[in-house]
């Protein structure tokens, strides 16, 4: 008799943060991993996924190339993807004019390069055999001109803009589906990595990536097109289509200017 195969499921960004706990759902609800990111943690996180009883290939690959995303693709060894969660990204914390090209450069490729080249390269088959599920993380930073995180939000604009386009152009493909979750602030490494500890975001009280990626998960089996993940999150989203770019622009300057967490305690 022919083993059943499980389903097969990609996710990017899965060392650590929200894509760890996507995969931890996929693992618990029977999918067979692939994993990936750009650091040496993703060994650590393919062992533990191991002990929910699937199997898991970790690759440590850099999808802010080209290289990097086939690297992954070929690393499926031809394996139809039942669902992608296309979930890496990076940050640039300070002032735009004082970064380095080299580090908003790898944000871009990262965020919107190498995510918009898995897509396609995914989506392609997919849309062939009328059957897949993909989920995108972009942001509520996406709906809000981002003061001291320029290129990061700027990114996750087009992401969320991309999805939407993407999504009406597949429309008639029976049995594909985009949803797109948008998270606020959650409790993962970006803060430590883009550089804003000392920020008031920085240090706020943010959302538990675990009900993040739950959240995401909900909708992306429900075939829901969005969901903002969080009702304070929703209530942000909302207030960013009906406010002037200068005032949400300054509001982000508030929260993400490099020592405005030392401000925010003075004034209180």
């Amino acid at each position: 008799m022919t083993p059943i195969m499980k389903p097969f499921a990609i996710i990017t960004g899965a060392s650590t943060g929200i894509g760890l706990e996507l995969a931890q759902i996929a693992a618990r609800e029977g999918y067979d991993l692939l994993i990936v990111a750009d650091e040496p943690q993703i060994e650590a996180a393919a062992d533990a996924l191991r002990q929910h009883g699937v199997d898991v290939r970790s690759v440590q690959a850099d999808l802010a190339t080209l290289e990097g995303v086939d690297q992954l693709i070929e690393a499926a060894d031809g394996r139809s993807v039942d669902l992608l969660c296309a979930n890496a990204g990076t940050g640039t914390g300070h002032a735009f004019l004082e970064q380095d090209v080299a580090l908003w450069r790898r944000s871009i490729d990262t965020n919107i390069t190498g995510t918009v080249y898995l897509l396609q390269r995914t989506l392609r088959p997919m849309v062939e055999r009328n059957a897949g599920k993909v989920l995108i993380t972009g942001s509520i930073a996406g709906f809000i001109p981002g003061s001291f995180n320029a290129v990061y939000n700027s990114t996750k604009s087009f992401i969320n803009n991309f999805a939407d386009a993407i999504r009406d152009e597949l429309k008639d493909a029976e049995g594909v589906t985009i949803t797109t979750l948008m998270p606020g602030a959650t409790d993962t490494q970006f803060f430590a990595r883009a550089g804003m500890l000392d920020t008031d975001v920085g240090t706020r009280e943010k959302a538990d990536p675990a009900k993040v990626a739950q959240d995401g998960w909900d909708a992306l089996m429900a075939g829901k097109a969005h969901i903002v993940s969080g009702w304070k999150n929703k209530v942000q989203a909302a207030a960013a289509h009906v406010t002037p770019a200068s005032i949400l622009a300054n509001q982000h300057r508030n929260m993400a200017e490099p020592g405005s967490a030392d401000e925010e305690q003075e004034k209180t």
